[in-house]
């Protein structure tokens, strides 16, 4: 870990590589238009000037560029290495369109706090979470076996690994749900005629990119 080698209450945590950095800069305008909680970054293996911006940016740098782990598979070693009693992931490609420091008033012992992915849901017939948000105190057993299984079996993305260790009985005793505010799918807004709350905006995919260099270029 880098910078201020600390413990913190309660923190935000998020990572990217550099591939996903370009985002960064729309990512932290977000966050700290309605947000003031540490943020904490994850090095999944930035440039030395993105590692610069940064500093300058956000509470403490942990790397992760020496775990095994590739890509978006090493999120939940980082959350594993997060230095704060309490942390919420925010994937980099989500929208923070509002204060969401409440988040930590939500998360339960034990449990990984999350949104259902109700397109998933719908589509596939059971219901899904989804990573891009997730929220947990210390570091619950539920985390220690989803980054092991990432490790050992790291299929399709995190969110499915995550899934594939879990059937509707054990998500009861080790997902806490949230509302749906704290992580409106993109597949929400632009099909299912999402018309709720919305605190965060999760572009994903390759469409929800384009949609984020759209309001870049503006």
């Amino acid at each position: 870990m880098e910078k201020h080698m600390q413990s913190y209450d309660q923190a935000f945590l998020t990572g990217c590589d550099e591939s996903q950095a370009w985002m960064l800069p729309w990512f932290l305008k977000n966050y700290k238009k309605h947000n003031s909680a540490p943020l904490i970054f994850a090095d999944f293996g930035v440039s030395e000037l993105t590692h610069k911006i940064l500093l300058e940016n956000v509470h403490a740098i942990v790397d992760m560029t020496k775990v095994k782990e590739k890509g978006w598979f090493k999120k939940p070693r980082s959350m594993l290495s997060s230095p704060s009693k309490k942390t919420v992931w925010l994937d980099t490609d989500c929208q923070i369109l509002d204060n969401i420091e409440d988040l930590f008033d939500m998360l339960e012992p034990s449990k990984l706090a999350m949104v259902e992915d109700k397109p998933w849901s719908q589509r596939r017939g059971e219901k899904w979470h989804n990573s891009g948000v997730v929220g947990f105190i210390d570091k619950p057993i539920i985390l220690h076996q989803w980054t092991q299984e990432v490790h050992n079996n790291p299929n399709v993305g995190d969110q499915e690994v995550l899934h594939s260790i879990l059937n509707p009985i054990t998500k009861i005793a080790n997902i806490k749900d949230l509302p749906n505010e704290y992580n409106v799918m993109r597949l929400q807004v632009e099909i299912d005629n999402y018309n709720g709350p919305k605190k965060i905006v999760h572009w994903t995919g390759q469409k929800g990119k384009d949609r984020i260099r759209s309001m870049i270029n503006g």
